[in-house]
Order: C-alpha cells, then structure tokens, then sequence
C-alpha cells in the first residue's frame, strides 16, 4: 500500500525531523481590562487586536474577535523573535468593528514559552507490511493549524524489524508541538519504511498535549486505526497500539527569563580622553563636537547604551574617563568620574551620559597613557559583591589606540571572567587594533601568569567597520549595537549557569490605579 507520504528514500533510516528555531522566541499573549463601553446597550463588541512590527509598522499578526466584553483575554497569540542587540518597536492597535473611536485598555500581558518535551513511545502488534519480514515502523507526528490542515513536526527514527518497536526517546519544542495550544489536535501516522521511498501507512491515531502530559497511564495507550482496513473488514479492531512510555517537560531557561525574573543590567561607559584623539576643538579630532553630528565617540555610546538602558529600571549610569589630566592641579587619571563627582559617577540616561562627556571636553586635559585595567577593575568591584543573580554588570570601553598597560589588562579581565560581568571595546579612529583581538578571546582564551579566564567576557570590534558608505548615521550605530551585543546574552547565561543560579519568578502583571493605555484607533 503506498501513500502520499513525501519520498523520503534518499534519507535511508529516517533521521527525527529538526527545525532550525532561533534561540529565543517571545509569545505575547494579549489580555485588555476596563476598556471604555462605547455600547448603549450592551458591552463593547467584537474587539479585535493587532500587533505590528518596527520601522514602517508592517502589521505582524491579528487576533480573533471577542464580542460583547470589556475585558476580553485573547487565545490567539503571537510568537516573535527576541533579539537582545537590535531594538525592536511593536505597536499594538485595538479596533472596534465599528466607527473609529478612542479605546483605553488597563493592561497588556506578555508571556515567554521555552519548555521542551522528552517523550517515548512503544508499538505493540502492529501490521505486518513486509513479504519477507515483519515491518519497518516509525512515527510522524503533525500538529493541527488554525485552518484545519495539519503540519510535520517530527519524525521518529525506523526500527527494523519488528511488530513491537520500542522508538528513542526524543525532544520537541512545546511550541512545535502545539503552539502552546495545549488542547490542539496532534496527529501521529504510523509507517512502515521502505527503502525506494513509498512507505506503507499502518494507522493513525490522535491526542492532544494536555492528554499526553498525563505521562505513562492507560489513558495513553492508543488505538492505531487504519480508516481504509476499517472500512472494508467488518471485523476489523485495529492495526495495533502505540504506548506513550515517558513524559518530562523541560523548561529551557533564557535570558528574557532572568529579565523577567527582575535581573538588573548595570552599565557602564568608560571614554578614552589619551592626545591621540587630537584637540577636541580642531574637526580632526576623534573627540571633535561637531554642531551637526555625533562624533564616533558619541555614536558607539548612543548605539550601546540606548539598547541596554532599556534592562536598567533606574537609568542611573556611571560614566568615568581615562587618561586625562584633571583640574585643578592636573594630575593623570585613569578612572575620573566625567560629570566632575567620584562620590556619585551617576548619570540619568544617556543623554546624561552624554551631557556628562560634552563637559568633560571642555574641563579636562587630553594626556595618555592608554590603561584600561583601572575602569575594568572599578566596575570588577561591584559585581564582585553581587553575586546572586540579581545584577550583572556590562562594561562599555571606547578607545581609539594601542592599548598601554596590555599585561594589567589582561589580569583584569582573567580576574573578571568569574564575576557577573562582561567587556564590550568599541575602537574608534585609524589606529591599528591588533592587540584588541587577543584581548576578545573568541580563537585563544585569554591568559595571565598562567591563568586561563574562566569563560570569554570581552567582545572587540573597530567602529570603522560599521560605518555606512551613504553617510547614514542611524544604520552605522544599529549595525554596530547588533553585533557588539549579540554575545552579551550567552556571556550571561554561561556564567548564570556555571553558578546554578535560576531565574527568580516573574510577579504578576502589574496595573497602575487610574493609569490607562490610550490607544488611537
């Protein structure tokens, strides 16, 4: 008997199916409360809900319609995918099926789904399909759409030879699955694999994720039914059963878990004031404050820290310098706070940052060396007192030449790698930055005085080459966020992990009294 099961003979034994899913997705579930009755005689209806994504507002997705509620919780969801280094602008709209009004809703809920399942199963006298053998089974397992088809989501291994296969355990995203439907239908066939291609179908059955999170019962032994055989025999029963032999939900913890979870992203910006930049006054220096644009100075802060602010609640940001001579008596330093107060380096947002760096220029002198160990060992020293998961701390160095005090450095960060911390260096100018490679550990871990760095903390790039050939700024800075940012969340989750330290429970969603969202519609 063939089938219009796709030729898979080229696949020899079936290997399990696996989807290329990013790291992280994000499923945002939408709930609204205390919406605005705009109903004489009934409540508010049908209510509908989209959201849209970033730049030109292209819309993403649509929720069903929910009639006659002024407090409608929406099944459908939407899954998206989260990527700490870029921003990511979402608008949602929420439309009445009728003349446009204003609404106001009181709250917005979102979810994350990371769990896995690692399931089993066994087969027990199934057909027998082969002339010369017995059968040749596996499974394929398809998960129910909105629209009524069904689509693959797995494939078990072929076990040859029997009538009773015992398949490997496996496991599957729950969003594969049933797109966190726990009552979707999921279809699973049973066949017999055969080598050109044309597999026998055996049967079929149907469950659901609720019914399989039952574990191993007799609520889980299924019937394999073949609609064709059970047409034409009267006294057909079925085709055999397939067991479930195991169940076990795995949570995949994320970084948008910890986020949730109320971890703090604490940052830092450290700035290069060495005379290699050139005489702030003169167009040709690096520190130049142009009346029309940012300079790379100011590009590379803004580009980092308006991403990261946004994982800070406070926005309080201390903002130090380095080798520059200080008023009034003009001695060096290599760790000065730039708004002038070593007791409070703190400075709200980055704009503040910013205004804290433009006045710098104008009150400190350009001098040198280049050291980056003492603002590396300044932020060392908070995150070495936090230590339970509950902050991590995210160093930004901007710097425009070859650093002077490479040996200190280097015991710094070997230093730091154990802590809750991590080193972004952002080189800005035409100077050569081959010594910042070694310091980036992504091909050679870092060492000092025979001290390999417990995991890799620093990340390196030159500003260079992210600038956009047409002049445009906006896209220079986001090219340059997107990729200085991207290790930030495994560096994070590596060293989350290596100390067993879980993500706290996310609390509840919270609702300002009198507070609503206003949405024009």
């Amino acid at each position: 008997m063939s089938s219009n099961f796709p030729n898979m003979a080229s696949l020899g034994y079936l290997e399990p199916l696996r989807a290329t899913i990013p790291a992280t997705k994000v499923e945002i579930t939408v709930s609204c409360r205390n919406l605005l009755d705009r109903d004489t005689f009934s409540k508010s209806d049908p209510i509908s809900f989209s959201v849209l994504t970033q730049f030109i507002y292209l819309q993403f997705g649509r929720t069903e319609v929910i009639d006659n509620t002024l407090n409608p919780d929406f099944v459908r969801k939407f899954i998206l995918d989260y990527f700490f280094e870029e921003r990511q602008n979402l608008r949602f709209d929420l439309r009445l099926e009728k003349p446009l009004v204003y609404v106001k809703a009181s709250s917005l809920t979102t979810t994350t789904q990371h769990e896995s399942v690692m399931m089993q199963f066994c087969g027990n006298k199934l057909d027998k399909k082969d002339f010369f053998g017995k059968s040749d089974p596996f499974l394929v397992f398809h998960r129910s759409n909105e629209d009524g088809t069904f689509t693959i989501c797995h494939k078990t291994e072929v076990v040859k030879n029997t009538l009773n296969p015992v398949w490997q355990a496996f496991k599957i995203p729950v969003r594969a699955l049933c797109n966190g439907d726990y009552d979707r239908a999921i279809k699973i066939e049973v066949y017999d694999w055969d080598r050109d291609g044309s597999h026998d179908f055996i049967g079929e059955f149907s469950t659901s994720y609720r019914e399989l999170s039952r574990g191993q019962s007799q609520f889980n032994v299924y019937e394999v039914l073949n609609p064709k055989k059970k047409g034409k025999k009267k006294k057909y029963m079925n085709s055999g059963t397939v067991t479930l032999l195991s169940f076990l939900v795995d949570t995949e913890v994320t970084f948008l878990d910890y986020i949730k979870g109320g971890t703090q992203i604490n940052f830092t910006v450290a700035i290069d004031f060495t005379a290699s930049n050139g005489n702030p006054s003169q167009p040709t220096s690096l520190h130049y404050m142009s009346p029309y644009q940012l300079n790379a100075y100011g590009m590379a802060l803004k580009a980092v820290g308006e991403i990261i602010q946004d994982y800070d609640s406070d926005k309080m940001f201390p903002a130090l310098g380095f080798g520059a001579k200080l008023p009034p008596d003009g001695r060096v330093s290599h760790e000065f706070a730039l708004n002038g107060n070593p007791q409070n380096p703190y400075c709200h947002g980055i704009d503040g940052v910013m205004e804290a760096y433009y006045q710098s220029l104008k009150s400190v002198h350009l001098y040198g060396p280049t050291n980056f160990s003492p603002v590396i060992n300044h932020v060392a020293r908070y995150a070495s007192s936090v230590k339970d998961g509950s902050q991590y701390f995210v160093l930004l160095i901007i710097t425009d030449g070859v650093i002077s005090d490479m040996a200190q450095t280097k015991e710094s960060i070997v230093n730091a790698s154990s802590l809750p911390m991590s080193i972004i260096i952002v080189g800005v100018g035409p100077a050569e930055f081959d010594a910042m490679v070694e310091l980036d550990g992504d091909e050679i871990r870092i060492s000092s005085r025979g001290r390999f760095a417990e995991r890799d903390i620093v990340q390196f790039v030159p500003f260079r080459d992210y600038i956009d050939r047409s002049g445009n700024h906006i896209l220079s800075m986001a090219r340059l966020a997107k990729d200085v940012l991207a290790e930030i969340p495994d560096q994070f989750l590596s060293y989350m992990r290596t100390r067993g330290i879980k993500p706290s429970p996310a609390p509840p969603p919270y609702t300002p009294p009198g507070q609503p969202l206003q949405t024009q519609i």
